[in-house]
């Protein structure tokens, strides 16, 4: 009762309403093309390998992410995105001369700025969400966020791949820069009161360093981000197998569309109950129960048949982004005010970048070995993540939310020059427009924002099917 009067008020408010609708409308044309992207260079080339680079090449970026995110800080946020939105519909339109396999270094052009844009847009995103969505309604909307994204990827890799085989990769491209302009006009009418970011303070490299600094020797966050980059890894592994599983199973690369609309299904469910898990088993066993589903789901996709196939990618769906939502929403508790923006964004690319370098090795991978061998064997090293996560829990500080279930909420732990914890139940400190002006060094009203979110990006994108 309580969750659907809350979603109902998100949906009533018009601020939210918008928002959410732009997201799910980009959304559908991004998993449209990048459906259609690997299913075009492999119609091109038959080659697998570089039918999976195509992921790699939109994920390269995030290497760059603490450098790229820093442009967000600089600019408002709102005009950053329409603006960017507008430049990646035209530049979209360009795949239009792509009709050979000599031209294709213009899709992985194309595709490797569109994975650029993403990355400054995450930290946008995230600073523009807290002028939005009122703040206890954070941790709803990214569920309700969740869901709805998902939910798209059921019809909308189902929708290009039927596209791409009536008409072609360029009317799916035209697609989806259709969709970007749609977005960036929903949020042109959102009223949000920003004003220009002040420069951080120190370079970017001296900011991410304090973030790892207090990410590694902290006891809980530590073994969460390194369970969390370590399944990235082997995901990304198993999600470069996704075209010669296809073959093995006699179909033809459309059929990717399907896979991928199996795994939307899991990760549909998984944004549904993640809250309730993640308060019933706490994050570091939430995070290693879906480790372990998804190492079953990986490795049981050798099986040649499609009715295991197809509940195996729903099983990954539902089980890999448990371990992401577990490590960002314990970043988002555990981490003093002042560093919590800097702690996410770290912890986003300490995750993904083995993700980036998985996509890479699975390319050449899935050419040299079987593609059964190589599930089986990724499916045992997941399942070793996982129990590894599972038993460094048992053994260290107990979860809050499984420990102290009555409890209430916990409180934030205090920055030692800041004063005493704060209890979320408080509110928030105030922000220049709430209250007192800050002091130097003091997080801004919107630095929460990007650890509110607890992915800035979905794990299906970077390991579909």
């Amino acid at each position: 009762m309580t969750t659907n009067w809350t979603v109902t008020r998100i949906l009533r408010d018009r601020n939210a309403g918008l928002y959410l609708a732009g997201l799910v409308v980009s959304a559908f044309g991004s998993s449209a093309l990048g459906l259609a992207a690997g299913v075009w260079v492999k119609d091109l080339t038959g080659s697998n390998g570089l039918a999976a680079l195509c992921t790699f090449a939109v994920w390269a970026p995030t290497l760059c992410g603490p450098a790229l995110g820093t442009i967000a800080d600089r600019v408002r946020r709102k005009p950053l995105l329409i603006g960017t939105n507008l430049g990646l519909a035209a530049l979209l339109l360009t795949l239009l001369a792509v009709d050979s396999r000599t031209r294709l270094w213009l899709l992985f052009t194309v595709l490797f700025v569109y994975g650029t844009t993403i990355v400054v847009q995450d930290p946008a995103e995230s600073a523009l969400l807290a002028t939005v969505v009122d703040r206890d309604l954070l941790g709803d909307f990214n569920g309700l966020r969740m869901t709805a994204v998902e939910g798209m990827k059921l019809v909308a890799p189902l929708t290009g791949a039927g596209l791409y085989a009536a008409f072609g990769g360029p009317a799916v491209a035209g697609l989806d820069a259709v969709t970007f302009v749609l977005a960036a006009g929903l949020w042109l009418p959102i009223r949000a009161q920003e004003e220009r970011p002040q420069r951080p303070a120190g370079t970017w490299r001296t900011q991410t360093a304090e973030g790892v600094r207090e990410l590694w020797r902290h006891p809980l966050l530590r073994p969460l981000v390194l369970a969390g980059g370590a399944t990235m890894f082997l995901a990304s592994l198993s999600s470069s197998t996704t075209y010669a599983i296809v073959d093995a199973l006699g179909h033809s690369p459309t059929y990717t569309g399907v896979l991928y609309a199996a795994q939307g299904t899991g990760s549909v469910a998984v944004g549904l109950v993640s809250g309730p898990a993640l308060r019933r088993l706490g994050e570091r066993r939430f995070g290693a129960a879906g480790i372990a589903l998804t190492a079953v789901g990986v490795a049981a996709r050798a099986v040649p048949s499609d009715a295991v196939v197809l509940a195996c990618g729903a099983a990954i769906g539902l089980g890999l982004p448990c371990v992401l939502i577990a490590a960002f929403t314990a970043v988002q508790r555990e981490l003093p005010g002042p560093l919590l923006g800097r702690g996410t964004a770290t912890a986003n690319t300490l995750i993904f970048t083995p993700n980036v370098i998985g996509l890479g090795v699975g390319a050449g991978m899935v050419e040299l070995v079987d593609v059964r061998v190589l599930l089986i064997a990724i499916g045992l090293g997941l399942l070793a993540t996982g129990a590894w996560l599972g038993v460094f829990g048992a053994g260290a500080a107990p979860d809050r939310a499984a420990a102290h279930p009555d409890q209430g909420p916990a409180q934030i732990p205090a920055h030692p020059d800041q004063g005493p914890a704060q209890n979320p139940d408080q509110g928030p400190t105030p922000g220049p427009a709430q209250g007192p002006p800050q002091a130097p060094g003091q997080v801004s009203s919107q630095d929460p924002a990007s650890a509110d979110r607890t992915s800035a990006r979905s794990p299906s994108d970077a390991n579909p099917a």
